[in-house]
């Protein structure tokens, strides 16, 4: 009897200990998402607070709720009459979705030879590709205008595309690379056998099984074109070609700051990320790969 109210009372000692575990975990997490979501949580009260309201230290209450902030970045023009925000969305979705077509497109091929091939030059292409991430955007700022400007493409959102894929393809090129390296090699042997060529491997064999990371690739692509304000902000000199980061700038003046404007705008330019990483979510899960190599 002494035997087995001892393996009782420590089986109520260990469920005890899991539930003030269990407690003290969740108590831990709701903190952290708390602390997270506050600086979101503020910038949606104040994009729904008026703007002469809104502020650092501005209250807010469900009587003085209003959508005013989003009407006025959704329906501000300029002298000749022209909507300026469908302008600079449609300038953010040409550049961010060109940007990570191409840089997607040549990302996938270049890895895949780096990953495959053996030729003169690979190592050192690769080395290549690491050392320019060492240097920040800012340092190619000169040359790159000054090249844009002999091309003609200064204040043009096609020298952004430009300036963008070249930039981000170091990165993407080494993630997809490394993605590569993991796809099993006896599927393309198994392939070859079958007599399929190279570039038919690459299309149905390779490319499927990548899909997470090309996920990620064009993702980071998509995410680093649209999010991209010092480039941006250097090239571009009409307003009409602004892209949305870059047309925050003018609610941000030296004197004040139009908190209720900002705030809107800065919830306007992040739903599509939003969404693209809700649409994407499912790819985003890695493994694609596991188990369809027995042995």
């Amino acid at each position: 009897m002494a035997k087995q109210e001892w393996v009782e009372d420590s089986v109520g000692l260990n469920k005890r200990d899991r539930w003030i575990k269990q407690i003290v975990y969740n108590f831990i997490l709701i903190v952290v998402c708390i602390l997270v979501l506050y600086p979101v949580l503020w910038v949606v009260q104040m994009a729904l607070t008026p703007n002469e309201m809104a502020g650092l230290g501005g209250g807010f209450s469900f009587e003085n709720m209003s959508l005013s902030n989003f009407e006025y970045v959704m329906g501000h023009t300029n002298q000749e009459g022209q909507n300026l925000f469908l302008h600079q969305l449609w300038n953010s979705i040409i550049v961010s979705a060109i940007t990570t077509v191409i840089g997607v497109l040549l990302a996938c091929t270049a890895a895949y030879g780096f990953a495959r091939l053996n030729f003169i030059g690979r190592e050192t292409g690769l080395q290549a590709f690491l050392v320019t991430q060492m240097f920040p955007g800012v340092v190619m700022m000169i040359p790159l205008y000054i090249i844009l400007g002999k091309l003609g493409l200064t204040d043009n959102v096609y020298g952004l595309v430009l300036v963008y894929s070249v930039s981000a393809l170091p990165f993407c090129v080494w993630n997809l690379k490394g993605y590569f390296d993991t796809i099993p090699k006896e599927l393309e042997e198994a392939a070859i056998v079958d007599g399929a060529s190279r570039l038919k491997i690459f299309t149905t064999v390779v490319l499927p099984l990548a899909r997470p990371a090309i996920a990620i690739t064009a993702l980071f692509s998509f995410m680093t074109a649209w999010n991209e304000f010092i480039l941006a902000a250097t090239f571009m000199n009409n307003e009409i070609n602004y892209t949305l980061p870059v047309a925050l700038k003018q609610y941000v003046g030296a004197q004040s700051v139009q908190y209720g404007y900002f705030a809107a705008g800065a919830i306007l330019v992040s739903i599509p990320i939003m969404a693209l990483f809700f649409a994407l979510q499912k790819h985003l899960v890695g493994g694609l790969t596991a188990g369809s190599v027995k042995g």
